[in-house]
């Protein structure tokens, strides 16, 4: 299927640029480039273009493991869109920091980051990127372009399904975006193909677009558990609109609990569930195959063979890899020796690293709990919760040890559980009982027994941040949470924000991040985010 996504995928992308330019005019190429419609003249391209879709989020571009990347400008590596919105997510905030010194990645954690910030451009790049290919499979997937080709029904009824993934795919990438960035350029499958300047779409509109193109797509995406694994369900889109109105009081100014409650409640009862393997099995090498995955409701797969990039998890396990830490335990060849966190983290846990809650997944030899300097690696506890081995310590499929086979959780069950007990808590109704039962049904998978129980006085806002970090930590969800909860900038403080040891606060404006000097300087349309 890859090599199939492979030759589809730069035969489109030439039409693409013959289409920028023909205007009117019927052309075909001289040589023997194929058109849009000799593209898809083979079934099967149009499951390898939504396939290039969904390896938008975990590869950096047409020949892994590098050599041909998607966007230029920054180390392909760093280009990809896990790797970017992961650290976009967790560097900017008190689970993780990075002891590189390439380019103005430290500016990150201390959130000192300017409008020139390469890996924030990559980033607000990487998105637009995205976007634009899933409007170009809209494009070429609609009514008039398969009845022209004379596709035949039940191909036909297959790529129906397709447009609901692709769909929900642009509506995770917009909602990214609008969470990161504000308001930013908007266009679809209905704006022309070519150089044009975007129109900026203001943050509470692309909130209402998200949330009408996920309730379009409810009932047409194939239903919850019944889709290929990797691939995006009802749940998915459940899960998604979630997110979405969990964060609505953030992107529009009115809060939408009650509809956080509907969406939890129906992924609750979809069919995912929580696995009884320990808690670390979730971030293991086979953790699509381990058990595990019940909980796993959309990940970024990820194989060591096929999906071979130095972002992704390639990154998020090599990285953190250092010290005396022996790299053939994580199933890889050798430590990056970058990625820790902070004592705010290690805090979290009742007993820190040698807490009975099985989720404090710390490396503590030869590592200090406090970080004088940021660059040394052995200063900060080192995280091992993601790792390129199995259940019974045997490496990945790639013999090199390079590339892992691990997945990566994008939404998962005890997110849920999470989300309804903080909508609970937020007045959005529900249940008291159900908040408190799905909240002790994690505590029990990291305890292993009833001894961290909690009951409905535990719970608070401010048990549900911390019990989110200790639960997600690491799964690029924290700078949305502490932006929601109000301890993003200004008021919450750890180790290095606001490039000081002792941390302190920064503005406000840096709940959004900037748009990028090099678009303001090309498109007239856009205004920049306060601060900047």
């Amino acid at each position: 299927m890859l090599r199939t996504l492979k030759i589809i995928f730069i035969a489109f992308t030439v039409v693409l640029f013959a289409q920028s330019c023909e205007s009117n005019l019927d052309l075909q190429p001289e040589d023997n480039r194929l058109t849009a419609d000799a593209a898809f003249e083979e079934p099967g391209a149009y499951k390898a273009f939504l396939a290039k879709l969904y390896a938008g989020l975990s590869l950096s571009g047409q020949e892994g493991p590098a050599g041909n990347p998607d966007l230029s400008g920054l180390d392909e590596g760093f280009s990809n869109y896990l790797r970017l919105y992961w650290s976009m997510q967790e560097l900017t905030t008190d689970e993780a920091i990075i002891g590189w010194n390439d380019g103005t990645i430290k500016d990150l954690h201390a959130q000192t980051w300017t409008s020139g910030n390469e890996f924030i451009r990559t980033m607000y790049s990487r998105l637009l990127y995205q976007v634009a290919l899933i409007n170009e499979f809209m494009r070429q997937t609609t009514d008039s372009k398969l009845d022209a080709r004379g596709v035949e029904a039940s191909l036909r009824t297959d790529i129906q399904k397709y447009r609901s993934e692709a769909r929900f795919l642009r509506a995770l990438t917009y909602w990214h975006a609008m969470d990161l960035f504000g308001n930013v350029p908007f266009v679809t499958e209905e704006d022309p193909i070519g150089a044009f300047l975007p129109e900026q779409i203001q943050r509470a509109d692309l909130f209402t677009y998200v949330e009408k193109e996920l309730l379009d797509i409810e009932n047409d995406i194939i239903a919850a558990r019944q889709n290929e694994y990797g691939r995006a369900d009802q749940a998915a889109v459940w899960m998604l609109l979630s997110k979405l109105y969990l964060n609505a009081e953030v992107y529009t100014g009115s809060g939408r609990y009650a509809d956080v409650i509907t969406y939890t409640t129906k992924v609750i009862g979809s069919g995912y569930s929580i696995s009884s393997n320990p808690y670390s099995h979730l971030f293991l090498a086979d953790n699509d195959t381990n058990g595990s995955q019940s909980e796993v409701i959309f990940p970024i797969t990820f194989d060591g063979l096929r999906t071979q990039s130095f972002g992704g998890m390639t990154f998020i396990i090599h990285a953190a890899v250092g010290g005396s830490m022996v790299p053939a335990e994580y199933g890889v060849n050798g430590g990056w020796a970058g990625l820790r966190t902070t004592s705010t983290l290690v805090e979290q846990f009742p007993g820190e690293a040698n807490s009975a809650d099985g989720r404090a997944l710390f490396h503590t030899d030869g590592q200090t709990k406090n970080i004088n300097n940021t660059s040394t690696f052995t200063q900060g506890y080192a995280v091992k919760k993601f790792r390129n081995v199995d259940v019974n310590g045997v490496a990945g499929s790639d013999p090199t040890g390079d590339f892992p086979d691990t997945d990566f959780p994008m939404f998962r069950l005890a997110d849920t559980y999470l989300m309804y007990a903080e909508a609970f808590v937020r007045g959005g109704g529900g249940s008291a009982a159900d908040a408190v039962t799905y909240i002790n049904q994690l505590r029990a998978r990291a305890y292993g027994n009833a001894s961290g129980n909690i009951n409905q006085a535990n719970l608070t806002l401010d048990f549900i941040l911390s019990e989110r970090s200790r639960e997600l930590f690491w799964e690029a969800h924290r700078r949305t949470d502490l932006i929601r909860f109000g301890q993003f900038s200004d008021q919450g403080i750890w180790p290095w924000k606001g490039n000081v040891p002792q941390g302190a606060t920064t503005s406000a404006f840096r709940n959004l991040m900037p748009l990028p000097a090099t678009d303001l300087g090309i498109n007239t349309n856009l205004q920049q985010n306060q601060g900047y």
